[in-house]
């Protein structure tokens, strides 16, 4: 019965298009009921304990963070400053959706939000310069999920909650694997701007250069600020969230002045309520990981897979193509929160580190973000730049092929996410 309640159920409810949290909530409310002896007070202890964590709060901060940025002029400076770096090279306007990107998700660690930001400033300009819709769209959709791997990452946080890792360790380790998945992207747009005979035209200018660092200089110091703090060790993840909204807020208000109160309060609203949804589905994951513990349903996975036998090698290569597939119809928040209960004792008997295992699960679940048929940042650009889901679809496969190399490279290679763990930890 348990496995009709917390198997068959919530694919069901999926199906028939639920939000995501009342399929958990309702799988675990029925499992509570009619199948396991335990008092239902249980729902309403996980519910509120479940956010009742210090390194949550960073996640408010963070969404708080990026929408003032996207609102204040700072995401705006930053694409310039981008630009500005990428001059006459072939492919520059999609070299800077890249960039900016990345720049951008390493401050607000939100995939959607970095797609919504940075695609809105950036589209319209490369459909002027001869990209097509597809191959536009679906970069601004794939770039965005880089901010889900560079740190400060919101998927790294909450797995970090989940497998009671150190969430400054699983920072460290995604530096070198977030700048490999944005060179190979880099690369890939290179490549395409040359087959398709773009050229944006203009040259690199210090002149240019200079000036965009002098009128960005603001935005570029928040960055440097929140990760030279966290490495450092000047202060915790959580208290760099907090410190990224005091300094957006202080530099949109302040400084550039492209934000009033008024607009503030806008923007503070829309943070609550993205904050609210985010929250309600780690609450609901909560309990259900917690119902699936008690049932002993990890214990059996990992007696199963040790049965076999498997190299090493095996076992990761089974988890990624799970992680693979439930990344293309669950968003990452949930996977993260019920599958890391789940998978990390398997991948500790496996002798597998879990902070690597962090990135690989955080790669995986970002690739999930813009993978048919659910993917996020599809929908959202779709939203956004009115492209045919179809010519999406075309336009993102080479680049879901270029991030699943990343992915391997990042798997068969350790060293690339641990040495500076190593050294900084």
């Amino acid at each position: 019965m348990m496995i009709y309640a917390m198997v068959v159920l919530p694919v069901v409810l999926m199906l028939m298009g639920l939000p995501i949290f009342t399929v958990l909530m309702s799988a675990a409310i029925v499992a509570l009921i009619f199948i396991m002896d335990l008092p239902l007070g249980l729902i309403q202890t996980e519910l509120f304990g479940s956010v009742d964590n210090y390194n949550l709060i960073a996640v408010p901060f963070f969404i708080y963070a990026g929408a003032i940025m996207t609102q204040g002029g700072i995401s705006s400076r930053l694409v310039e400053w981008v630009l500005s770096l990428m001059g006459g090279v072939r492919g520059a306007l999609g070299l800077t959706a890249v960039g900016a990107s990345t720049v951008f998700g390493a401050i607000s660690g939100s995939s959607p939000a970095t797609v919504a930001a940075i695609g809105g400033m950036i589209y319209p300009s490369l459909r002027e310069k001869g990209y097509p819709a597809r191959f536009a769209g679906g970069l601004i959709a794939a770039s965005g999920a880089i901010a889900s791997i560079i740190p400060p990452s919101i998927a790294m946080i909450l797995y970090g909650v989940a497998a009671e890792e150190s969430i400054r360790s699983l920072f460290i380790g995604g530096i070198l694997p977030g700048l490999l998945i944005a060179a190979l992207m880099a690369l890939y747009v290179y490549f395409t701007a040359r087959r398709l005979g773009i050229s944006e035209g203009g040259s690199f200018s210090l002149g240019r250069v200079a000036t965009t660092t002098r009128k960005g200089g603001w935005a570029l110091g928040m960055p440097l600020i929140i990760l030279g703090g966290i490495y450092s060790g000047v202060f915790s993840p959580t208290e760099a969230a907090g410190v990224s909204c005091l300094y957006a807020a202080i530099v949109a208000l302040f400084v550039y002045r492209d934000l009033t109160l008024a607009g503030l309060w806008k923007v503070t609203i829309e943070s609550i309520v993205l904050t609210a949804q985010v929250l309600i589905i780690v609450g609901a994951a909560t309990i259900f990981s917690r119902l699936l513990t008690i049932s002993g349903v990890p214990q059996d996975v990992v007696a199963w897979i040790q049965s076999m036998q498997l190299s090493p090698l095996m076992v990761m290569l089974v988890i990624n193509v799970l992680l693979l597939i439930v990344g293309c119809v669950v968003d990452p928040v949930s996977a993260i929160l019920v599958l890391t209960p789940i998978l990390k004792p398997i991948i500790v008997a496996a002798g597998i580190d879990p902070v690597h295992f962090g990135i690989i699960m955080t790669v995986n679940l970002s690739i999930g973000m813009f993978t048919p048929p659910f993917g996020l940042n599809i929908f959202v650009a779709q939203a956004m730049f009115k492209v045919p889901l179809a010519e999406l679809y075309r336009g993102l496969m080479p680049l879901i092929g270029v991030n699943l190399l990343g992915l391997a490279i990042i798997i068969s290679w350790p060293d690339l996410t641990l040495a500076l763990v190593r050294l900084l930890g």
